[in-house]
């Protein structure tokens, strides 16, 4: 396994000043954001002048990319536009592409359907769709997207604990999901505060490590941690770091 950081970390900072910054945090490994709302990269531009998107990327500050992560909302154009967020990734030599799943309430069928258009869309480009588990959303529980996996072939998972621990009185459990796991976003939480300073929550870092390595899991454990109001971000980006380094 290896420690990464997202770019989304530092959402206010262009992306090469928070690439920079990163770089300064001694982190090694990063993942990128194409991203409709906010975000560093943007869908219709990277499909738009696609090699002005991989210049963006090229001063990577010694950071390797490891996953990118796309989000845009459902219109007859997302295809298209996926399509060009794997193309980024293949000149980046990413494998790993993180996607949302749709809201609660869209039907399970069209959901595999959409599943199985971007699985198919990154299987061209040599990628893999790792969904991303995310409360309000169909893999908020770790039941309903197994059965996603189970129907779509090729999809894998983006494991975020917290959304197993944030709502709940005791943590719900994400083993039906682990070998599914294809990368990993990390923050730490409590059951009723979304995202807390690291140490103050209830993500036992240590034992989901220990759950990954019994699955044979060898990717990427992502420092995924919007800023808090009020806390230094950079303190706390390394101290997910640190913290990592000594679980591996």
């Amino acid at each position: 396994m290896i420690v990464c950081v997202s770019t989304e970390c530092f959402p206010d900072l262009p992306l090469a000043a928070a690439m920079e910054r990163l770089a300064e945090l001694e982190y090694s490994a990063v993942e990128i954001d194409v991203h409709e709302s906010g975000g560093h990269l943007h869908p219709v531009e990277v499909a738009a002048q696609p090699d002005a998107a991989v210049k963006a990327c090229s001063d990577l500050q010694r950071l390797r990319p490891v996953a990118v992560s796309f989000a845009a909302a459902e219109t007859p154009a997302t295809d298209g536009l996926f399509a060009a967020a794997c193309k980024l990734a293949k000149s980046l030599g990413v494998v790993t592409m993180v996607v949302e799943s749709s809201e609660l309430g869209t039907p399970f069928n069209g959901e595999i359907e959409r599943l199985r258009r971007m699985v198919a869309i990154a299987a061209t480009l040599d990628a893999v769709v790792a969904v991303k588990t995310s409360a309000g959303r169909m893999t908020q529980d770790a039941e309903t997207t197994a059965s996603l996996c189970r129907n779509v072939p090729g999809l894998g998972v983006t494991l975020d604990p917290s959304h197993f621990i944030f709502g709940h009185k005791k943590a719900a459990s994400w083993e039906p999901i682990l070998k599914y796991v294809r990368h990993v976003h990390l923050r730490d939480t409590k059951p009723d505060v979304p995202q807390v300073r690291i140490g103050q929550g209830g993500v036992e870092y240590g034992r989901l490590v220990g759950q990954l390595e019994r699955v044979g899991y060898d990717r990427a454990l992502c420092a995924h941690m919007p800023p808090l109001p009020g806390v230094d971000q950079g303190a706390e980006l390394r101290k997910m770091r640190l913290l990592l380094e000594s679980l591996l």
